[in-house]
């Protein structure tokens, strides 16, 4: 969703809500809202490497993911 206004991916979110469930979608996204708003299971990369792979709350909740990826430093 990169370049798209707030309007334009919201938009966006809604189409892919509305296929969810008919189709297996394949998110590649930066818009950590977007993903937690769609995705069932979220795969983390870092430098191309995967880091770690679970539900939302797994990778909200993931020290490495959180400090690495979601900006806030390890505790």
């Amino acid at each position: 969703m990169a370049g798209m206004s707030v309007q334009e991916s919201a938009a966006v979110v809604a189409l892919l809500r509305r296929l969810k469930g008919r189709y297996t979608i394949l998110l590649v996204e930066h818009d950590m809202d977007a993903v937690f708003a769609l995705a069932d299971r979220i795969s983390v990369l870092v430098y191309g490497r995967l880091m770690f792979t679970g539900s939302p709350d797994e990778i909200r909740n993931h020290p490495e993911v959180r400090a690495v990826y979601l900006g806030e430093e390890e505790v």
